[in-house]
């Protein structure tokens, strides 16, 4: 990959939200702002290609976009009153003294409202925030291309009829709408930390920092909400592994292979510190919720110097306490992994195959069982759940993982 390609590529990460959150802000028009961004950064690749790389990209995006913008509105009458709307827009009174500052948490804010279905609004924030294709948010939900292409198409024709505003809401909606931003920084967080895409890096360092970043700004509006404190706590202990978890080859490390002193200690201290809060809190009588007992297993795994100093007991009890909250397949998969440390693997493989309707087409689902499988010594099964694993994975690094594992049956 060329300086310019790499330098691209690290703009569409690093800029791609601000600057479609700054073409919402001023013009008031999702559709508008996406598409003048990807032709805004359609005109990078050939004209940094000749020109080479401004001192600024994101502040370079940022006005070829409104550019385009602006000759969109010119080019299509249609748009005549759209221009005068964007104008209006543009010229809105500020926020509330103590608001924070910051167009991509509106963007946020404007694609969860809850005048949206909560499959639409996590879509559309991977696609308008996050940046990523339609393909790579299909995949992360399981579903086809097309079906995706129309829920966000929908969803963002929902927030123009409905006339959806860009902004924060107010004291008083706020906590009643923070819950879905956290499930779409969540998703975010997993695209960055195991990239779904099979043409993009295994992790994607960008994107967690970009959720850990927002999550942050979310805990200084409501610093007493536990969930809120509990998915920051979560994406810590998570980022803290972060170089452990690739090798020099690319190719995705296990966490029981990993060196744990290459792991963040300033992270893991964090992390560990917002647990104990919560920890705390809920002694005092404040239950916890899905993000707070997550982060309380991955604070269990981070507290272990060796794989084999790993609380086991306690890390089954905590997904216990998950699934009375969230009955989920995939929670229910991760609780298998535990049993299997406890129960053994023929335990776990029974609990793990009752869910093979509901996760036929999830790739853990297929290497969990290839490496159950594999510590039954039943070979000839494992090769063939690794083979159906390998298949379903877009991830290279994992890809890599699951095709070597594999090729060590004997």
């Amino acid at each position: 990959m060329s300086d310019v390609e790499e330098a691209i590529t690290r703009a569409h990460h690093d800029e791609w939200a601000r600057v479609v959150a700054a073409l919402t802000r001023r013009f008031g028009d999702l559709d508008l702002a996406e598409e003048s961004a990807a032709e805004a950064f359609a005109t990078a690749v050939e004209r940094w290609r000749a020109d080479g790389v401004p001192p600024n990209p994101g502040a370079w995006l940022t006005t070829t976009a409104g550019r385009k913008a602006i000759d969109r509105i010119r080019r299509e009458s249609k748009r005549g009153d759209k221009h005068r709307e964007a104008l209006m827009t543009y010229d809105d009174p500020p926020e509330p003294a103590g608001a924070i500052d910051d167009d991509r948490l509106r963007l946020i804010f404007t694609c969860c409202h809850p005048a949206l279905a909560m499959e639409a609004r996590v879509a559309l924030t991977l696609r308008l925030v996050g940046g990523l294709t339609v393909p790579e948010i299909a995949r992360a939900f399981l579903v086809q291309r097309t079906t995706m292409e129309q829920r966000i198409t929908r969803a963002k024709g929902k927030i123009k009829t409905a006339r959806i505003p860009y902004r924060m809401p107010s004291a008083d909606d706020l906590p009643a709408r923070v819950s879905g931003v956290l499930a779409v920084l969540f998703l975010v967080f997993n695209e960055g930390y195991l990239a779904s895409g099979p043409g993009t890096d295994p992790v994607r360092p960008g994107l967690t920092a970009e959720a850990i970043r927002l999550t942050r700004l979310i805990r200084a509006l409501l610093p007493h909400d536990g969930e809120v404190a509990g998915l920051l706590a979560l994406m810590l202990l998570i980022e803290a592994r972060r170089t452990a978890r690739v090798s020099a080859n690319g190719e995705l490390v296990a966490l029981d292979e990993q060196d744990r002193g290459a792991w963040d200690a300033g992270l893991i201290a964090e992390g560990h510190r917002l647990v104990r809060e919560r920890l705390a809190a809920a002694a005092a009588g404040a239950a916890p919720g899905r993000y707070q007992i997550l982060a309380a297993i991955n604070a269990v795994h981070t507290s272990a110097r060796d794989i084999r100093d790993t609380d086991w007991s306690q890390i089954l009890a905590l997904y216990d306490q998950l699934v009375r909250l969230d009955s989920s397949p995939i929670i229910a998969l991760n609780r298998a992994v535990a049993v299997a440390e406890l129960d053994g693997p023929e335990v776990s493989l029974a609990i793990v195959d009752r869910l093979a309707e509901a996760l036929d087409g999830y790739h853990a689902y297929h290497a969990t069982r290839a490496d159950l499988l594999r510590r039954l010594g039943r070979s000839r099964q494992s090769r063939a759940a690794y083979d159906r694993a390998i298949e379903l994975a877009g991830n290279t690094g994992e890809t890599a993982y699951l095709t070597r594992r594999r090729d060590q049956l004997q």
